[in-house]
């Protein structure tokens, strides 16, 4: 069984698991299926918007998609939750991808 079908098999059980959907996203990307990444992405990040890592990989799926302007609002949100959280990290980690977004 591969990631993508062990990561669906836990889902049906704890379906609104964010680490989980996430990680459901993750391996979405690694196989080119942006579409179904994107959408797991939203749905985690309208439920839980607190859920700070989602916000690089999703403005990363939009900048590929060139929807620059979408992916600007999602690193600038990111950013506030990350800042409300005190997570340095990832905020740093957001404002670089901003910064390059921007140039």
């Amino acid at each position: 069984m591969d990631r993508i079908e062990k990561l669906l098999e836990y889902m049906k059980t704890a379906e609104k698991d964010s680490f989980l959907q996430h990680a459901l996203a993750l391996e979405y990307i690694k196989i080119g299926a942006d579409e179904e990444a994107r959408n797991l992405f939203n749905e985690l990040l309208l439920r839980e918007p607190t859920y700070v890592g989602s916000y690089y990989h999703l403005g990363k799926l939009l900048e590929r998609a060139g929807n620059f302007d979408k992916a600007i609002r999602i690193y600038q949100r990111g950013m506030e939750e990350a800042k409300r959280a005190g997570d340095h990290h990832s905020y740093n980690e957001l404002q670089g991808a901003l910064e390059d977004i921007e140039e």
